[in-house]
């Protein structure tokens, strides 16, 4: 396993990063407790000691899971968790509804001062920690000066509550704005194959000044392993049913489109799901590749990726496919 360190913070993190998001079972359709845990066990033992949680997975499950899963190990990984979206308070900027089992849940993007510090102090109880190794803002709320926000993160790093500050979802333009305010460690983005777009601003921007960059569903929340087919049944509750990128037109384009890294990936004696993380990380300003698992057995193979090293000519090979995935992710 390769460690990479986020920004000009102490705090490293390994190429390949624990998501916690769908062990929350929020917008997954569910989560099995015990898998989780051992799927974090086994994660660890194969080198990937980075975790990143939100309390807005599961309404606080996600961080409670991965407590119960470092329990006796907390000096070997580095917790990674977010602040920001708030279920259980009206203050802020509106964000969206979630539904689920026939309830009707109000999100809302609070990035204020009092509502930050409040959340740390809930986080490292459920963490069961007395500090969190990156601790960043979710998604940028507008009803809140930045100022503000970044105020917070600097009293929580002066305390010792957090080693490393950082932000996900935002501009480059945000980014800038708060690295003048705080030192922004990292940025969390999404990125993938299919959606590059952070390559236009927010990377070369993190690239230049020094910004970790830790990406969000690099395997585009699965469709890239070429697991899916076109006719697949969702179960109740899981997000990905009304996605773009899930219906059955898109999925039968990129299955085409896996096929022709198939020779690539048999080289590398590897799947395509680690085929995908492999370039994903070896692109220049990319930190780490979040990726979930459900049980012991996929966190186990998705760690592999971090060992696969791809040479110039895999990577030519690589972007001249990706030409023809841009003209289907486009369309």
């Amino acid at each position: 396993m390769e460690y990479r360190s986020l920004g000009k913070s102490n705090v490293k993190a390994s190429v390949i990063t624990y998501g916690a998001w769908a062990i929350g079972g929020t917008m997954w359709g569910g989560s099995d407790e015990d898998d989780a845990v051992k799927a974090i066990h086994a994660s660890i033992d194969a080198g990937v000691t980075s975790i990143d949680t939100a309390p807005i997975y599961g309404y606080g499950k996600s961080e409670e899971l991965v407590a119960k899963a470092i329990a006796g190990k907390r000096d070997k990984v580095q917790l990674f968790t977010k602040f920001g979206l708030r279920w259980d308070s009206t203050d802020g900027e509106y964000f969206f509804e979630l539904k689920e089992d026939g309830k009707t849940t109000k999100i809302y993007r609070n990035a204020k001062k009092k509502s930050i510090i409040a959340e740390c102090e809930q986080s490292l109880k459920r963490l069961k920690t007395d500090h969190i190794d990156l601790y960043q803002c979710h998604w940028r709320d507008h009803s809140t000066e930045l100022d503000e926000t970044m105020e917070a993160l600097a009293q929580l790093l002066k305390e010792g509550k957090i080693l490393a500050a950082g932000v996900s979802n935002f501009t480059a333009e945000e980014i800038e704005q708060s690295n003048k305010l705080v030192q922004i460690a990292s940025d969390q983005p999404p990125y993938s194959m299919v959606l590059r777009d952070i390559e236009k601003e927010v990377l070369p921007y993190c690239r230049e000044n020094n910004v970790g960059v830790i990406v969000y569903s690099p395997l585009q929340r699965g469709l890239l392993t070429g697991k899916f087919k076109p006719d697949h049944k969702f179960a109740p509750g899981d997000h990905r049913a009304s996605q773009p990128h899930f219906q059955p037109d898109f999925i039968k384009r990129v299955n085409e489109f896996l096929e022709t890294l198939k020779p690539l990936a048999d080289k590398h004696q590897t799947s395509l799901g680690n085929l995908v993380l492999a370039w994903t990380i070896a692109q220049p300003g990319i930190t780490a590749a979040l990726v979930g698992a459900r049980d012991a057995e996929q966190a186990s193979e998705n760690a592999k990726a971090a060992s696969i090293k791809l040479s110039d000519e895999d990577k030519a090979s690589i972007d001249k496919h990706l030409q023809s995935l841009q003209a289907v992710a486009t369309k």
